[in-house]
């Protein structure tokens, strides 16, 4: 038996037994995608493909295998390969911490022509370079939950140390984003929402504590500076950090460091961060400027609003949480649809009326009602198009009408989905 086979079976078996053969199909066909398509070794690191762009996002790359974590004690060769992950990632971030994006080899593949301030070392490792601040997040979210659910501490070396401290430095450059970032990006020849305005700085901000984010998790342009979604990201990431750096690294300096600069966020999100909303009352806004502007949505790209519970970053019973879950998951969000096939939340990365499978799957993952889980998961079931996989975008009226065929992301997190459904 191949090894996703035996990773998979016990799930599986119960959900064939529960006379669900097309979901079991899924589920497994879900599982392995990272594993059989996206996964490249090379030098004692592993590389990984997004799915239909040859190129490795620090966010999708620790989103794709995260499902496997739970399996990786019991299995060394999913430990290997996450270990492996890891390493090629801290390579990258000490490399160039505002890119989003790496080509395997210094290739100098690039999607398009921009002008921003990279180095000529730098320029040939980026394949593009829209800063985000859940890059790195995610990376710090994968080590944390991989040394708990394994005990490895093989990752925990001077290269991470480096990556930690060069995290560290950027996000409290941006917390004065205006005086001190080096940062600037523009994109010619191209849709707002992938360049940057004002000479590729962003719109202006003052200062809140928060750290500033040139683009979305989505790889849109922020309207304002300050994404309220990675901000709760950063400081969950720093309270992680945090930790490692207390038992791991014994570097008490660090370990205080990461709990001043979370307590500034989180200070932040509260003072700029929760907005009166006329009809749902206290919510968060999706961005702010710390000049009294806030804009109201969310995208289904996480980290969203929706995924906070699941990031680990509030409670699911937390009152403005719970009064921003119901104000975007209503038409009062831009970009929530309903049709006769789905409904929920899509994004402006892609057409009108698509909803996209990870915010399906985020939905299910942050509800304490099983009734609505279950609601979510039958809508997925039946969005697949018959390819037995999940997809970018999905039209709310006609499942065969879809983007990117090739997700392994929106694959991962159905497939964790799925096992928290089963185990309930």
């Amino acid at each position: 038996m191949q090894l996703m086979d035996r990773v998979t079976e016990e799930i599986y078996e119960k959900l064939q037994k529960q006379g669900k053969p097309k979901l079991a199909d899924m589920y497994r066909n879900c599982f392995r995608s990272t594993w059989d398509t996206t996964l490249q070794r090379s030098d004692g690191t592993v590389f990984l493909i997004t799915g239909d762009i040859p190129a490795m996002w620090l966010r999708d790359s620790s989103a794709q295998v995260f499902h496997y974590l739970p399996y990786a004690q019991a299995y060394p060769e999913i430990r290997e390969a996450v270990e492996g992950l890891l390493r090629r990632q801290f390579q990258y971030i000490v490399l160039d911490p505002y890119t989003n994006a790496f080509n395997r080899e210094a290739s100098g593949r690039h999607g398009y022509d921009d002008r921003t301030n990279w180095t000529e070392e730098q320029k040939p490792w980026i394949w593009e370079r829209k800063y985000e601040i859940d890059s790195l997040c995610y990376p710090i979210r994968l080590a944390y939950t991989f040394w708990k659910e394994t005990g490895s501490t093989a990752w925990c070396d001077e290269l991470f140390r480096q990556a930690a401290d060069t995290i560290l430095s950027v996000w409290k450059t941006e917390q004065h984003h205006m005086e001190q970032s080096p940062y600037f990006f523009e994109r010619s020849d191209c849709p707002p929402s992938d360049t940057l305005v004002r000479e590729g700085r962003g719109a202006e901000v003052g200062y809140t504590g928060m750290t500033w984010s040139g683009f979305r998790p989505s790889d849109d342009a922020c309207r304002y500076g300050y994404l309220i979604p990675s901000n709760f990201f950063a400081a969950r990431a720093l309270d992680l950090l945090g930790e490692i750096a207390q038992v791991l690294l014994q570097d008490q300096e660090m370990a205080q460091t990461c709990a001043q600069m979370r307590g500034e966020i989180l200070e932040g999100i509260a003072k700029y961060g929760i907005v009166h909303h006329p009809k749902f009352g206290d919510v968060y806004a999706y961005e702010v400027d710390g000049l009294g502007h806030s804009h109201f949505m969310d995208d289904a790209n996480v980290p969203s609003l929706l995924s906070l519970p699941y990031l680990g970053c509030i409670d699911t019973g937390d009152k403005v949480y719970r009064n921003t879950r119901k104000m975007i998951l209503s038409p009062e969000n831009p970009y929530y649809y309903e049709g006769t096939v789905a409904k929920g939340i899509g994004s402006p990365h892609t057409p009108k009326d698509y909803i996209w499978p990870i915010s399906l799957c985020i939905q299910g993952l942050s509800t304490q009602d099983r009734e609505e889980a279950e609601q979510l998961l039958e809508m997925l079931e039946n969005m697949d198009a018959g390819t037995l996989l999940m997809h970018e975008g999905v039209h709310k009226d006609d499942p065969q009408q879809f983007t990117r065929p090739w997700f392994a992301w929106a694959n991962s997190i159905f497939s964790e989905f799925v096992e928290r459904m089963v185990r309930w």
